[in-house]
């Protein structure tokens, strides 16, 4: 079969069924399947032949869903998690360990950074945190010899800052780490990481890619890019025998997919954090309108972002959308068709008029969430971010003022309407 387009691949990747069997992908609702001989299970548990036995390491539902987004993102393949935090936690634990270092951009979600500054910091895992517009110079010098990976997102949240991919990963591949990259906000829809240099993508599908609000997921993606045995002495947990699978390499034993398969019966085998198939059901109905979605979620962002730039009480707007963003020429290179539906904002005035400005909403609501069908706000500083100190806030990116706002698929009129009338309120209270 031919490439096809993303739409196509939102539809029916990841699932072919043959005759007789469900058009609709199938909850396979079991923790363990049956198997004929004690032999055939020996060999699926010596990852010497392929297929299911045990849901916390795969399951059809599952994997389904993982190679569509695999195909989104033009990956070898994916693994499921149970959340995005739990995806980026084993992105970079899978070739991280106690003694080593990574680097990563300061503007990120603040749960993300937090994991990093603190939980890896007690797993004895040190963590850089570099402003993602420092000079070449400034990356280079954060590396070091014990450096095993760099993390940036597409579009920070909740600043909505756009990651230059192909400069970070030009310089991580120059000291022979690799570039992972959480894709949440774009989506595959709108930017391909893998295109760019990156190696490993993340997702939280708690996001867009759901859509609906309904489930809690999260995913990884293998570019199959990195050449972990030309780097083998940095990657030995890739590159040198595992003593859990009688001595197996990965790298030798499974080429381009080494990564994502020790994710997979490695971490996934300890840890757990399975996505269960149910929620997978959920997420493969909301991957099959992404690109329809994502198209208004733009559309109607742009629309609201121009409206806040000419508001009068309106301080600043970061929307890379915008032609007046600084980060326009980067949306423009990665995202050409539009970044998505979030955006920061600030009002004039001090903290109380911020917060009665949002008591005041009525069809936009307060919450914690992002990027599904409803249009909602927060203040980081006060919420997602509240567990930072005000110089980490600095660093990144969260200005004390800042509200993040999510477009939902209501009609932008009326998200204006409402906005305009809070600000009004406002004023009253």
């Amino acid at each position: 079969m031919q490439k096809t387009h993303v739409g196509t691949q939102c539809v029916q990747a990841g699932y072919s069924p043959k005759k007789g069997e469900p058009r609709q992908l199938p909850i396979i609702q079991s923790t363990t399947f049956k198997y004929e001989t004690s032999d055939q299970m020996a060999k699926l548990f010596d990852l010497e032949e392929s297929g299911y036995f045990y849901t916390r390491l795969q399951n059809p539902t599952n994997d389904a869903v993982a190679a569509k987004i695999a195909a989104l993102e033009g990956g070898v393949g994916a693994m499921l998690t149970s959340s995005g935090q739990a995806a980026n936690f084993f992105a970079c634990f899978n070739i991280c360990e106690a003694g080593d270092h990574m680097i990563s951009t300061a503007s990120i979600y603040g749960g993300t950074y937090n994991l990093f500054y603190t939980t890896f910091k007690k797993m004895g895992i040190e963590v850089t945190f570099v402003d993602q517009n420092a000079s070449d110079e400034v990356l280079e010098a954060a590396f070091r010899e014990n450096t095993k990976l760099v993390f940036g997102e597409t579009l920070s949240n909740p600043g909505v800052r756009v990651f230059d991919i192909e400069r970070f990963a030009r310089i991580a591949h120059k000291h022979g780490v690799p570039l992972i990259v959480d894709n949440t906000f774009p989506t595959p829809v709108g930017c391909r990481p893998i295109e760019w240099g990156a190696d490993i993508v993340t997702h939280s599908t708690t996001k867009y890619m759901d859509g609906h609000g309904v489930q809690v997921g999260g995913a990884i993606v293998d570019g199959g890019t990195f050449p972990w045995k030309d780097h083998a002495d940095k990657f030995p947990a890739l590159c040198t025998p595992d003593a859990s699978y009688h001595g197996l390499v990965y790298a030798d034993a499974f080429g381009k997919a080494a990564y994502i398969t020790k994710a997979t019966v490695h971490l996934m085998r300890d840890f757990g954090c399975i996505q269960s198939p149910q929620n997978a059901f959920y997420l493969n109905l909301g991957l099959q309108t992404l690109h329809l979605r994502m198209q208004q979620h733009k559309t109607s962002a742009l629309k609201i972002a121009r409206f806040l730039q000419d508001h009068p009480e309106v301080k600043w707007v970061h929307y890379p959308d915008l032609e007046t963003d600084e980060c326009h020429a980067l949306q423009q290179k990665y995202m050409p068709e539009g970044s998505c539906g979030v955006m920061a904002f600030a009002l004039r005035g001090d903290r109380d008029f911020q917060n009665h400005f949002m008591d005041a909403l009525k069809l936009v609501t307060i919450e914690t969430h992002v990027a599904d069908c409803y249009t909602c706000l927060l203040h980081p500083a006060s919420h997602t971010h509240r567990q930072l100190s005000d110089q980490q806030l600095r660093e990144a990116g969260v200005d004390p003022d800042m509200i993040r706002l999510s477009i939902g698929l209501e009609d932008p009129e009326d998200i204006i309407n409402d906005i305009q009338h809070a600000i009004q309120q406002a004023h009253t209270l």
